[in-house]
């Protein structure tokens, strides 16, 4: 069922899973701020249900699919580009509330079986539409969403020893640019012991004490440290994940890079350069971090700051990304 019209699907979608019935709701990311406060509604009816209401049957979970998202609008541009409505779901209670950000087409299957098997919840997945690489194999892939945060030790290089930057990522988009600068680095700085963790679930973030999905202290702490520089690659806006990680030991060494509302018609690259998302500001980022780097890593700073002015200079003269960024891929697989 199709209607160009957010808050008459909604509608649509809440009765029907009160029918017995499953649910996806899919829409562009920028407008579900349409039905923020449908949403909303939902959510509170849901938790009463739980919690005051228990003699109330359980209903399967509203799906939402967020998706032609804010990192691919190269036609739409700006006025498409709005990452917020993660931001409300975190609003609401974590009895009902979960968000997923699978970053391949493996990770979106799991996810997606998940979500439909569950009941009483709102389930937020945000998957872009356009072709991505493939990182995890069908068995990996729900290993990793199963555990919602891990490390990817095929594209970590800190086996048997503290890591000098951990690098993280949530969401496809600046999963791939994340992967693309720890490949830079990784081949610029053969010695630089660099740990990578992927987040699908994004209330991993959050304490156990304040949602079901929360990592202990001590277990948020053996992924990202306590004391090394956290560079972490965001789909939405930064602030959301410091919101949900203020309290852990390491918060003041995470550095969150997201949507900043810098935003045109432009190429995919582009449009994270504009806000810093790219793999040349994170590479010039992790220099910047790691105390080490700021000296010995002059020399690759400044190639970096080249390759951004070169690949804008490019977008700008032919409308697309260089073919090295466009056909990128790991380059140890």
């Amino acid at each position: 069922m199709e209607m160009l019209s957010e808050h008459t699907v909604e509608g649509w979608a809440e009765r029907y899973v009160l029918t017995g019935r499953h649910v996806f709701f899919a829409s562009y990311e920028a407008f579900f701020h349409i039905i923020d406060s449908m949403f909303n509604q939902h959510a509170k009816w849901l938790e009463k249900c739980k919690t005051d209401v228990k003699w109330r049957a359980s209903i399967s979970s509203l799906n939402l699919l967020v998706t032609s998202t804010v990192w691919r609008q190269d036609h739409n541009g700006f006025t498409h580009q709005d990452p917020g409505f993660l931001d409300v779901v975190t609003n609401k209670s974590a009895l009902v509330t979960r968000i997923y950000l699978p970053p391949d087409a493996n990770c979106l299957l799991s996810t997606a079986d998940h979500c439909l098997r569950s009941v009483d919840y709102v389930n937020v997945i945000v998957a872009d539409k356009h072709l991505h690489l493939q990182y995890l194999d069908m068995d990996a892939a729900v290993r990793h969403c199963q555990k919602g945060i891990g490390i990817w030790p095929w594209a970590s290089s800190d086996q048997g020893s503290e890591p000098d930057v951990v690098i993280a990522s949530a969401g496809d988009v600046v999963t791939l640019e994340a992967l693309a600068a720890t490949a830079i680095l990784r081949e610029k700085f053969p010695d630089l012991k660099i740990r990578f963790i992927n987040v699908v679930d994004l209330f991993r973030l959050q304490p156990a004490t304040e949602h079901p999905h929360g990592l202990t202290d001590r277990d948020f702490d053996s992924l990202f440290t306590t004391d090394r520089p956290v560079i972490f690659n965001f789909h939405g806006y930064p602030a959301l994940v410091h919101k949900l990680a203020y309290r852990r030991a390491n918060h003041e060494n995470m550095h969150v890079r997201g949507y900043k509302e810098k935003g045109s018609i432009s190429t995919p690259l582009g449009l994270t350069i504009l806000n810093q998302v790219d793999r040349f500001n994170l590479a010039i980022d992790v220099i910047d971090r790691v105390p080490r780097l700021k000296a010995l890593g002059a020399h690759v700073k400044d190639w970096l700051h080249d390759q951004i002015v070169e690949n804008l200079a490019y977008a700008n003269e032919y409308g697309i990304d260089k073919p090295e960024i466009r056909y990128w891929k790991w380059p140890w697989s």
